[in-house]
């Protein structure tokens, strides 16, 4: 049975299924409306709660909007007790104060639930915060808390260290949800980040601990690090004890959307020992070795979907990384560039995406610069 974490009155399992990539009967890209196939992920939701996992991840967004009625169906059999459902409120789609509630009525509508056991300020930046203080969007939050439809509230977030920080202090949040693995520890200041929650005391929950994938399939010279410190461990098991071994990791969430992947993962939590200092550094060693190969930092999440041209920027992306990473030879990655419909040289720079990124990825200067340089 996987491992469990304390928090307040509760314990929460250290893994957690996240449901931003679930399995689906059509490609996965946000813009496709993509159709979750239910067997496949309910069968990973059954083997997650068989295994002790009892926390599961969803938001307003996901697979077109699909994925809170998915999570909320698969749940119904279950007793409400006996696990925790998370969601967030999209703060960017709101134009007026009254689109909360709105939105919090859907969000409980598609799920078929009554209340959340937890729930979030969605990807709080400095334009999205602004926001919020305009709509009120925490009081408004702690007033479902007071009616009984939200139990714990917190914020992931997306933004710079002065942005995280006047968040922290402008509120008394119960968790906060960053993105946080041995590559994004110094790239995406994930180590600043997570020191600041610490000192204010706000347990972590940790998002993209693989990286959207990447990490589970890492440079040739990562592979070879890795076999030689960690034998007969996945590279995707080794990203996850790296979060695991901080003290105020709430839980991890991991978009896994096959059996094997949940096997590992709650495998890997199962009577966890945390990394010694040596095989820490052993991490940050890799992540050295990743930043060499230029990769873009693009984990596939697509946010960048709503582009009015409908540039498959991801999937452009993917390309130019599995070069990089050795997976691909330029000629292959060329190939597969001409066969997509609508690549980098319609982007019309209107920044949409830019502003979108959670990585921070400036999208049209590298469309621009890999429709020049790399791609004929």
């Amino acid at each position: 049975m996987i491992d469990r974490v304390k928090f307040k009155d509760i314990e929460v399992s250290r893994l957690g299924l996240g449901t931003m990539r679930l399995p689906c009967k059509t490609p996965f890209k946000r813009e496709a409306n993509p159709l979750i196939d239910y067997d496949k992920g309910c069968e990973l939701v059954d083997l997650a709660y068989k295994n002790g996992v009892n926390y599961f991840d969803t938001a307003y967004m996901y697979h077109a909007g699909k994925s809170e009625k998915f999570i909320g169906t698969a749940l119904k059999k279950y007793p409400r007790d006996t696990y925790y459902l998370a969601d967030k409120l999209p703060i960017w789609i709101c134009t007026k104060k009254s689109d909360m509630e709105r939105v919090f009525n859907k969000q409980l509508e598609r799920t078929g639930h009554d209340y959340f056991d937890f729930y979030l300020l969605h990807a709080l930046d400095g334009g999205n915060l602004k926001k919020c203080l305009k709509f009120g969007a925490v009081e408004f939050c702690e007033q479902k808390r007071k009616e009984g439809k939200i139990k714990y509230f917190g914020f992931s977030f997306h933004g710079s260290i002065e942005d995280l920080k006047e968040i922290v202090a402008g509120h008394k949040w119960d968790f906060a949800q960053i993105q946080m693995n041995y590559l994004d520890w110094k790239n995406q200041n994930a180590k600043e980040q997570y020191e600041i929650l610490t000192e204010a005391g706000i347990p972590v929950i940790i998002m993209e601990p693989v990286r959207g994938g990447k990490l589970a399939d890492p440079p040739k010279s990562v592979k070879e690090l890795f076999d030689k410190s960690f034998p007969n461990k996945s590279y995707a098991s080794t990203a996850i004890r790296f979060d695991a071994s901080y003290d105020n990791v709430l839980t991890i969430l991991s978009g896994m959307n096959a059996p094997e992947q949940m096997l590992d993962n709650i495998e890997t939590l199962t009577d966890f020992k945390p990394f010694s200092d040596t095989e820490l550094k052993i991490c940050f060693n890799a992540a050295s070795l990743i930043n060499k190969t230029d990769i873009i930092p693009c984990t596939g999440c697509d946010y960048c979907a709503d582009c009015p041209k409908s540039v498959k920027i991801s999937s452009i992306f993917a390309l130019y990384n599995n070069v990089k990473n050795d997976e691909m030879t330029p000629q292959e990655a060329q190939e597969a560039y001409d066969k997509i419909d609508i690549n980098a040289s319609e982007c019309v720079k209107c920044n949409k995406c830019k502003e979108h990124c959670p990585q921070g990825i400036d999208i049209p200067s590298l469309l621009e610069k890999l429709k020049n340089d790399f791609f004929a």
